[in-house]
């Protein structure tokens, strides 16, 4: 490998590659009969397909951009690169639900360059479709056999109109003291204000909003491999991820993803809830 960095187009095409990589392996374990699931010590689980998809993303990562980071659900983190460049992934996203028979679960690519999300790609071979995009190149989704279409956020502009969707209402009982935290009361008070509520979850929710189709996002509880490739994909699709904050970042432990217009206007609700 020489010295210059790969352009995000090759990096894309690198991880579009990784995704295939990964259904290849999830795809044929979801609802398999001898699928074996554990739990962490976090309580949540874990299946042979989470670990033998990141094995063989970080191999692939490994042969083909050896420079950089890699961080992990399952593996954990290499540590900082000296280029600045860290891969992040969920081998899947959703783990309760592949566990479960569910189809509503995705490997999570994304890479970061200093810090800042710049290329995402959501695969959810269950349900047939793939999102994805880089820093200046838009966002785009296909189902299987489609042709890529473009994707963009909402114009929804008054909270009102929004539909709005979380993962797990019951995050926000418990007790926590993350910066940012927002607990039961901001979340009913959004929802109140909003026209439509759900529990869509996980990465799908995001990669709605992504398309226009829900409005508002709020994941009380969320880690980096979460929300890198959500984040780059909203953002090209002219949305924004933040964490309750305030602060675009992913590794905040929560977060809101809107449509940008309504943004502001969230946070101000979940903060005086």
């Amino acid at each position: 490998m020489d010295d210059a960095a790969p352009s995000l187009t090759d990096d894309l095409e690198l991880a579009l590659r990784l995704a295939d990589i990964a259904d290849a392996i999830t795809l044929p374990r979801f609802r398999a009969a001898d699928l074996t699931v554990s739990r962490k010590p976090d309580r949540t689980p874990v299946t042979d397909a989470d670990t033998a998809a990141e094995d063989a993303l970080r191999a692939a990562l490994g042969h083909e951009r050896p420079d950089d980071a890699v961080l992990g659900e399952e593996r954990g983190d290499t540590g900082a690169s000296a280029n600045g460049r860290g891969w992040v992934l969920d081998p899947i996203d959703g783990t309760k639900n592949f566990s479960r028979g569910m189809p509503v679960w995705a490997t999570l690519i994304g890479l970061t360059v200093h810090g800042r999300p710049a290329l995402g790609v959501v695969s959810a071979p269950a349900l047939g479709q793939r999102w994805w995009a880089a820093t200046g190149s838009g966002a785009w989704a296909a189902g299987a056999g489609e042709a890529p279409r473009r994707i963009s956020v909402s114009g929804v502009a008054d909270l009102g109109d929004a539909y709005v969707s979380t993962t797990d209402l019951n995050v926000f009982r418990e007790d926590t003291v993350l910066p940012g935290h927002v607990g039961l009361p901001g979340w009913l008070a959004l929802t109140a204000a909003c026209w439509e509520t759900r529990a869509f979850g996980d990465f799908w929710q995001h990669c709605l909003v992504a398309e226009g189709v829900l409005d508002l996002v709020v994941e009380p509880a969320a880690s980096a491999w979460d929300l890198a490739a959500p984040a780059a994909i909203v953002a090209e699709a002219g949305g924004r991820l933040s964490d309750l904050s305030g602060t675009d970042s992913v590794t905040g432990g929560n977060a809101l993803t809107s449509n940008g217009l309504l943004h502001d206007a969230a946070l101000a609700v979940l903060r005086t809830g």
